[in-house]
């Protein structure tokens, strides 16, 4: 677990900070040859899940990186109720991951790029719990650029 203590009590330096650790994860993912989508769980300042897509490592459409961050996260607290905590993820959840996130019962959600084509919000907001609040686009340009790069390279091997 890692512990962070941000003065000012600045909310949007707080959301950036998370969000390059999202991305730390989702370099994981890309040097690992996954689609790079990384995602974090914080609690009251404290990383206490994290995540990045291992559908190729484990041929499991499910092990998206926010499902990771949330079993890491229910396995560190001992429950599987993730109210008081932040998921930070770098490009828009899917559905599934929308749905997960709903029985999770977590209190936020900050992702970095839209999805446009397999993203919820393009299905219906209505998946998040009524109780999650939603905040986009934090560091979107550098959370597309790495999913750009790695479908750039996947066309030039071919």
């Amino acid at each position: 677990m890692s512990f962070y203590n941000f003065e000012n009590n600045n909310p949007e330096a707080e959301d950036i900070h998370y969000m390059k650790l999202a991305l730390a994860e989702a370099e994981k993912a890309f040097a690992e040859d996954e689609i790079p989508i990384g995602a974090i769980v914080v609690s009251k300042n404290r990383i206490i899940g994290r995540g990045y897509n291992l559908t190729e490592r484990f041929n499991d459409v499910t092990a998206h990186a926010e499902m990771q961050a949330f079993t890491s996260a229910s396995q560190t607290i001992g429950g599987k109720y993730l109210t008081d905590c932040t998921l930070y993820v770098t490009i828009e959840p899917c559905v599934m991951c929308a749905g997960a996130s709903y029985w999770t019962q977590i209190s936020r959600i900050v992702y970095g790029a839209r999805e446009e084509k397999r993203g919820f919000l393009s299905k219906g907001a209505k998946l998040l719990h009524p109780k999650t609040v939603l905040k986009g686009d934090v560091l979107a340009e550098e959370c597309a650029q790495l999913i750009k790069n790695f479908f750039l390279k996947k066309r030039q091997s071919f």
